[in-house]
């Protein structure tokens, strides 16, 4: 048995936890997490827009934005002199979410999303009876 190429439930090939851990990588980033939750929000933005919003210098929103784009977390759209930037797929965003999720667990008690996932169980239940 061959545990290195398990896929489906089970271990994935050892490339692709590498791969796995260079994302990780991406994201440790204070920055970089608030850029995804800016494009995850907004759907696309320019640098200077994005700097505004992560209240950081465009040069360095600039730098952050092209380690994501060779990591394939971000793409892009060229409209005159404009670049606009936004997620590749949903998976980075995912995965920010439920960092960001598992921080609210590490504080104690009952988080946050888990009070919003509880008000919309009563109101689904509410809206069945």
């Amino acid at each position: 048995m061959n545990a290195d190429k398990r896929i489906c439930g089970r271990l994935p090939g050892s490339d692709f936890v590498e791969l796995a851990v260079e994302i990780f990588g991406m994201l440790a980033d204070a920055t970089r997490v608030r850029m995804i939750l800016a494009l995850r929000e907004a759907g696309e933005l320019s640098v200077n827009d994005l700097a505004e919003i992560v209240e950081k210098p465009a040069a360095s929103v600039s730098q952050h934005l092209a380690k994501l784009r060779l990591a394939r977390i971000v793409s892009t759209r060229q409209e005159g002199t404009r670049v606009f930037y936004k997620l590749a797929n949903e998976h980075a965003s995912q995965l920010v979410r439920d960092a960001i999720f598992q921080a609210e667990h590490s504080l104690g008690g009952t988080p946050p999303h888990h009070h919003a996932d509880a008000v919309k169980l009563q109101e689904s239940l509410s809206a069945d009876a």
